[in-house]
């Protein structure tokens, strides 16, 4: 695989405004529209976590491992705790386990398999998320990272997902978000590379390295949380010794 750069983008500025509170906002002092206490520029990450029938067993308690890992590595960085924001999305069905809020107050979930996997229904989802995030901070003058929305799955779509495909294309070439797909187990990689951008084709998990996943995760966003939007930042390696992915 490589080590890659990371473009990040400032948000526009506008007169600073108090937005309505997303229905599942955490109420914290750093909680997830206190702008005003709060006006560190933002690094903000989808997670969409596939949970269907197949991930039963220990793909789902890795998983579930993995997230209180990524947790209690932000929080433990002074910056990333303020300025890391996640949203998580189960998938299937398609639920939205909870909207933006920071890392320090995250609560990881603790997912239990169930369902299908409505791929698509939950890329999309994801997307509309940023795009509603994004507006958000910027009517409230909040700078902002390029968001990433980080897709993990075992398998392949149930649902109608050539929609969503285009639509992570078109978002990844017009510098909307960065798209990351993760192949677990028996996942149809082929399909993946359908929907993965063509600059950032699907990886495999290493076994159920989901630990090593999250730690990378965590450690990325640490360190563009300490950056400047619009400054570019190296990537650790996915593969190798440390990594976490299989090479092709």
């Amino acid at each position: 695989m490589y080590i890659g750069h990371d473009h990040t983008f400032a948000g526009e500025h506008f007169g600073r405004i108090t937005p309505p509170r997303p229905k599942n906002s955490v109420q914290t002092p750093f909680g997830t529209d206190n702008f005003a206490g709060n006006p560190d520029p933002r690094c903000p990450c989808v997670l969409l976590l596939d949970v269907s029938g197949s991930m039963t067993g220990d793909p789902i308690q890795q998983l579930n491992i993995g997230l209180a890992q990524f947790k209690q590595e932000l929080v433990a960085d002074q910056i990333a705790s303020r300025r890391a924001e996640i949203a998580t999305i189960t998938f299937g069905p398609v639920t939205v386990v909870n909207d933006f809020v920071v890392a320090e107050a995250y609560e990881p979930p603790v997912l239990s398999p169930q369902g299908d996997t409505p791929m698509g229904a939950a890329i999309i989802r994801g997307i509309e998320l940023v795009q509603g995030r994004k507006a958000t901070y910027k009517e409230a003058g909040v700078m902002y990272f390029r968001p990433w929305i980080f897709l993990i799955t075992d398998g392949a779509p149930t649902d109608a997902y050539q929609g969503a495909a285009m639509a992570v294309r078109e978002g990844e070439a017009a510098g909307k978000f960065s798209f990351w797909t993760v192949g677990v187990s028996n996942a149809n990689m082929q399909v993946l590379s359908e929907i993965a951008p063509t600059t950032r084709p699907p990886v495999k998990l290493d076994g159920l390295r989901f630990r090593d996943l999250f730690s990378w995760l965590s450690a990325t966003m640490r360190s563009r949380s300490a950056s400047t939007p619009g400054e570019k930042v190296l990537l650790p390696a996915i593969t190798g010794p440390a990594g976490w992915a299989v090479s092709d």
